[in-house]
């Protein structure tokens, strides 16, 4: 009975672990051409007019944009990070 449950016990822990690893996912996002990463993927709200692409995302040779790193929640409007 104790290995039974032992053995339940680990499927369910590697069942959770495998659900939070799976909507965990990087992405690349866009205001205008600015351009930072993101860790997660949030929802973003309306008035942030972002375009939101997968993490391997890359622009074309002659597009312009511009990379502006930044830790955190938020998104760039104009030369401002605007936490959310």
């Amino acid at each position: 009975m104790t290995l039974s449950k032992t053995l339940l016990g680990t499927l369910m822990g590697a069942s959770v672990l495998a659900l939070t690893m799976a909507s965990a996912s990087a992405a690349i996002v866009c205001n205008g051409n600015v351009c930072w990463h993101v860790k997660e993927r949030h929802a973003y709200p309306p008035e942030a007019r972002v375009t939101v692409h997968d993490d391997d995302w890359k622009w074309g040779p002659s597009d312009k944009y511009a990379w502006r790193e930044r830790e955190g929640r938020g998104y760039w409007h104009e030369d401002k990070w605007i936490t959310f």
